[in-house]
């Protein structure tokens, strides 16, 4: 399993508007995706206009290839780009180790 890991800042103040619109985009849209296995995403305490997208592929390929070189990454995008701050920061995650 690859760890998808998306560092986004957003606008001031389009919290719950975002939060929607993420929340709608990966159920409606990536979930569609080859390879798609779940997903998390949490809000900063500190900077409430942070969040951190965690989204979870069978491969590497699914996420660059699949779903970023298809037709749902505009879709996606369509949702969520228009409360980006700044382009997010992806990265990308193998598991060393876990709890139970």
């Amino acid at each position: 399993m690859i760890l998808e890991l998306a560092d986004i800042r957003i606008a001031p103040g389009q919290q719950a508007a975002f939060e929607e619109a993420i929340v709608r985009g990966v159920e409606t849209v990536i979930s569609k995706s080859p390879g798609f296995e779940g997903y998390k995403v949490n809000r900063g305490m500190e900077s409430p206009e942070r969040y951190v997208l965690q989204i979870f592929w069978a491969t590497l390929e699914n996420h660059t290839v699949d779903f970023r070189g298809g037709p749902l990454f505009a879709q996606w995008r369509a949702i969520v780009g228009p409360f980006f701050a700044a382009p997010p920061v992806v990265e990308h995650f193998t598991l060393v180790g876990k709890s139970g």
